[in-house]
């Protein structure tokens, strides 16, 4: 249990800015977790590099990008692997860590040692993959349930009730997507529909983009898939006697 000495100590330790001259003056390590654009990424990265110590070590959060899409552009590839978190940290204590061809051998061992230091298990890869080793088998399953629901095949309570019913899970992939954001959904989606060109992804990313469009990109909005703060599939009874929204 964390007591209020204990987060008051945290939070004291804790300095936000949204100057990136202040942030980058005396930095250790650095963790990006822009959108998942490589040309976006780089282009940060870039202007930290510029600001930035030598000493200072270049993580990307990236979902499903790899480092060396923008090892380059970064200015200090050898200084640059993935430090990849799974919300919430406190629960999900698990960290990739990829280091790409270029990275140094020394940084990786410094930046798996750097993840035990703060309560994480390192899962350290042994060569770059998209999506690591979690995210790839929750990617498919989060495809598979936007194509059921895009293609009609259940509703988007009934993909999250056989899910929850099954696993024993507290949310479904739907109600789980809410909580990462469509928008985020959606440019990973359009990304790889783009890489690929499969069709499916397509459509998919189709059908992300009219919540996009609406605002309905999950839980900060207030709408997604459900309506927050009280969803549908949080709701005694879900399961067993669906009322759906």
């Amino acid at each position: 249990m964390i007591t209020a000495e204990v987060r008051a100590s945290a939070r004291a330790r804790i300095a936000v800015t949204s100057e990136l001259s202040t942030a980058a003056a005396d930095a250790d390590l650095l963790s990006e977790a822009v959108p998942e654009d490589p040309e976006l990424k780089g282009r940060v990265l870039s202007e930290f590099n510029a600001a930035c110590p030598s000493r200072t070590i270049f993580t990307t959060n990236t979902s499903t990008l790899v480092p060396s899409q923008f090892a380059t552009a970064s200015g200090r590839g050898d200084r640059l692997l993935a430090l990849h978190f799974h919300l919430p940290v406190w629960v999900n204590n698990l960290a990739d860590v990829m280091p790409h061809p270029g990275t140094a051998p020394d940084v990786t061992r410094l930046v798996v040692a750097f993840a035990r230091r703060i309560g994480q298990v390192p899962i350290e890869l042994r060569r770059e993959y998209n999506g690591y080793v979690f995210n790839t088998m929750y990617s498919a399953l989060n495809s598979a349930a936007i194509t059921l629901a895009q293609q009609r095949v259940a509703s988007i309570e009934d993909i999250d009730r056989s899910w929850m019913h099954i696993t024993k899970a507290p949310v479904g992939p739907l109600g789980a997507l809410d909580a990462v954001g469509l928008d985020t959904a959606w440019t990973i989606t359009d990304y790889w529909a783009r890489q690929l060109g499969d069709a499916q992804l397509r459509a998919n990313a189709g059908f992300l983009n009219a919540y996009v469009d609406r605002g309905d990109v999950g839980v900060k909005s207030g709408r997604g898939f459900y309506t927050y703060p009280d969803p549908t599939y949080a709701q005694p009874g879900f399961i067993e006697s669906p009322v759906d929204q």
